[in-house]
């Protein structure tokens, strides 16, 4: 197996394969960060070490949700295709007086003639402020702040739901970015295909999914956690006594507007460790479409824990290291002025071996 490395450099020349990607959105990443540290200076920055987790959401309400057992075998189709994934990830280096210093990077990974490359976006550090949290991710979008603020009134987050948001607008970038550059493959995405919340909007998810169907690629998005229930029980939970790979079908979900799915629901069991995934598969395929793209991909990518190798390798290079936290913490004090303290942890301190701390409170 070989992985080879494309780099995203700092100035307005990039070494990303495909020609044709967008090289304009991450520059105004970069120039927001530079941006949102340049405004402030001098300022203590108490340390801090804390991925800053996706928040689960109810999106579906069923009332007549089903699961169908009858399963969908699966024969892997060995016929060369490429298999292109995206993730990103954000982590919060530290606290400033006026807000949080958080940072955000992505990856793209594409599988092709059995090997792997892959390109990393960032990292990209932001001080998200009270002032600045709306605006950073209008501009981003490339819109102004009150075009932005105007579109997205009811769907405002709050200074520690910001970094989330701009993590997603990063996400789209490179899922569009794939869905643009990649012919006749597969595309994974992280999470669900599900649009019209606060980070997705319909018409953005929509467009993606459109460009893919143009370029002859499919899409599946493998959820790590699922609500959906059935009987009280979780669908990744319901495992059939077969070793070979199946889908379950789903009935009966209804989203609650102006929440919208966008894709058909599956229960994946992909190799024989009895894991199972919730899949989302675009609903615009026809029901063989969908079955031959999963069939694709088992033929061309690696498994283990019926997961995908691709969509692994995506989230393993976008995460970050304890070394690279206290790497941006030294660079952001030295460049940009912050002066790096270490307040004490209340919780140790009033409660000693008792206190795990304020991320646990």
């Amino acid at each position: 197996m070989v992985i080879e490395q494309y780099t995203i450099a700092t100035t307005a020349k990039y070494n990303f394969p495909q020609p044709t990607i967008d090289a304009v959105f991450p520059q105004r990443f970069l120039e927001q960060s530079i941006r949102t540290l340049t405004h402030v200076q001098d300022q203590p920055l108490q340390l801090n070490q804390q991925t800053i987790q996706q928040a689960a959401t109810t999106e579906l309400y069923p009332s007549k949700f089903q699961l169908r057992l009858s399963p969908l075998l699966l024969k892997p189709d060995h016929e060369e295709t490429p298999v292109a994934a995206c993730d990103t990830s954000t982590i919060k280096i530290g606290d400033t007086q006026t807000g949080i210093l958080v940072a955000i990077r992505g990856a793209n990974v594409l599988r092709q003639h059995r090997a792997y490359t892959y390109t990393r976006f960032g990292p990209f550090i932001f001080h998200v402020t009270e002032d600045t949290r709306d605006g950073i991710s209008g501009t981003l979008q490339g819109e102004s702040s009150a075009a932005w603020l105007d579109h997205n009134r009811l769907s405002l987050t709050s200074l520690f739901q910001n970094p989330t948001r701009i993590s997603s607008i990063l996400e789209r970038w490179l899922q569009a970015s794939l869905s643009r550059t990649i012919s006749n493959g597969i595309i994974l995405f992280d999470g669900s295909l599900t649009a019209g919340t606060s980070d997705t909007s319909i018409e953005r998810l929509k467009t993606i999914l459109s460009s893919a169907r143009e370029h002859g690629d499919v899409v599946l998005a493998f959820s790590k956690m699922t609500n959906l229930r059935i009987n009280g029980h979780l669908i990744t939970d319901v495992s059939l006594e077969r070793r070979d790979p199946y889908l379950l079908e789903t009935a009966g979900l209804r989203p609650k507007p102006p929440i919208v799915l966008l894709g058909e629901v599956y229960v994946a069991r992909l190799s024989p460790e009895s894991y199972s995934f919730r899949l989302d598969i675009d609903k615009e395929r026809s029901c063989e479409q969908r079955t031959e793209a999963v069939e694709k991909l088992l033929g061309n990518d690696l498994f283990s824990q019926s997961y995908p190798e691709t969509l692994r390798l995506a989230h393993i290079l976008c995460t970050f290291t304890a070394t690279e936290v206290l790497a941006m913490q030294h660079f952001v004090a030295r460049k940009y002025g912050f002066n790096i303290i270490n307040r004490p942890d209340m919780h140790r301190l009033l409660f000693g071996p008792f206190g795990r701390g304020e991320t646990y409170s």
